[in-house]
């Protein structure tokens, strides 16, 4: 590639955020999509961490740069400059344990109150390798996202079931969404919301045959 190419490249830069209560898996998900690698030994640390993955869409360079809690949720002191700029958030629960899906609530509040941006979110059952001792129905994870209009995946960051997907698909709706206002400035915020939805939930037909790609299967 020339300098003249590198120079007319279009380059996106969208901030995703990974929420959810402590040892759901978040900080594997992100190391199994950035690194791929899985530490069964992790332990939370305190502080924010984020790695930058990079798609190609469109002929265009679409940046992610994904941030981790860090073991923050543990002590209360995810903050509001966590949120800040995000355009796309992982709310992430862990199958095998009721009261993670339960607190999903929880995070969901507190990304509407500090997020400053349409955020395109995704509910993500982590863990779905722990079928044996599932708590969390898939039903009740696809009536969740149903009812607040999210995407839903399963994922297992420990085998890697679906993980590129759950990213690569909050990635590409962004960058849908954003690429749209870009090409017509008058675009509201609440048309972009609506389109965003539509593509989440593209009725029932649609929406039961992005789950039934997505969702971790039985084994």
């Amino acid at each position: 590639m020339d300098s003249s190419d590198e120079e007319s490249r279009e380059e996106y830069l969208f901030k995703i955020v990974i929420i959810g209560d402590s040892a759901v898996g978040k900080s594997n998900l992100l190391s199994r999509y950035a690194r791929n690698e899985f530490n069964p030994h992790s332990k939370a640390t305190i502080g924010v961490e984020f790695q930058t993955r990079s798609l190609e869409i469109d002929g265009k360079e679409v940046k992610a740069q994904i941030w981790d809690t860090a073991g923050q949720e543990r002590f209360r002191a995810v903050t509001s400059a966590y949120y800040r700029g995000a355009f796309g958030a992982l709310l992430v629960y862990d199958i095998s344990r009721k009261d993670t899906f339960q607190n999903v609530a929880k995070w969901l509040e507190e990304l509407n109150a500090h997020a400053d941006t349409i955020v395109t979110r995704m509910l993500v059952g982590n863990k779905c390798d722990l079928e044996s001792i599932r708590e969390v129905s898939v039903e009740e994870g696809k009536s969740l996202a149903e009812e607040q209009e999210f995407f839903f995946i399963e994922t297992s960051a420990l085998d890697s079931t679906n993980v590129k997907q759950a990213f690569e698909i909050v990635i590409r709706e962004i960058y849908s969404n954003v690429s749209r206002k870009v090409l017509n400035p008058d675009l509201s915020k609440a048309e972009l919301s609506v389109n965003r939805v539509s593509l989440a939930n593209d009725g029932a037909k649609g929406s039961k045959q992005t789950w039934g790609n997505y969702t971790c299967c039985s084994r």
